[in-house]
């Protein structure tokens, strides 16, 4: 009788545990097609606002644009100041406000530069010497900047600001690197 009994007890707390165990599978399902859901209203609510935003992009001061992005990314005011533009490899160098060192941004990762610096060592001898891009320190520190750590919008105003800045016709720029030097 006792071992009847203690098989009947296994018996309901096996079935039991199937049971809570189905309930919570249907449950995170369920959770599972929430999240989903919600990930898609935010991007369709980014779309959204990205859109109205887009009609009104416009960069009124280029420099202070850059110095905003490049605070919000590093973390610290640069306080940029006096812009020079190379064209080949692109880049641009900005000096720090309080004159600790350089800032060079440019469209280029740092894995990109350092093939340039590889592939091309020979003709790009002479540019070199010119070009801060090339002759970039190990110790410079590198940020890569894009919509998803500046703002909304920033490939659609990095073209503006970029043009204004440098001189160069650009179109399309979704991301960019800044290396500080210092």
């Amino acid at each position: 009788m006792e071992l009847l009994l203690a098989l009947a007890v296994i018996t309901a707390v096996i079935i039991f545990g199937a049971l809570i165990s189905l309930g919570n599978e249907r449950q995170r399902k369920a959770i599972d097609g929430l999240r989903e859901q919600v990930v898609l209203w935010a991007i369709q609510d980014l779309r959204i606002k990205r859109e109205h935003l887009a009609r009104e992009v416009c960069v009124d001061d280029p420099l202070g644009w850059l110095n905003k992005i490049a605070t919000k990314v590093s973390g610290f005011d640069l306080k940029l100041q006096t812009a020079e533009a190379f064209d080949e490899p692109r880049a641009l160098i900005c000096m720090a406000g309080d004159g600790s060192g350089r800032v060079v941004f440019t469209p280029f990762s740092p894995d990109e530069i350092h093939r340039f610096k590889k592939e091309k060592r020979g003709r790009l001898s002479q540019v070199a010497a010119q070009n801060p891009l090339l002759l970039l320190p190990r110790k410079a520190t590198a940020y890569e900047i894009s919509a998803l750590n500046s703002n909304i919008v920033f490939d659609l105003e990095l073209p503006l600001a970029w043009n204004d800045l440098t001189g160069q016709r650009v179109t399309q720029m979704e991301r960019m690197w800044m290396y500080v030097i210092s």
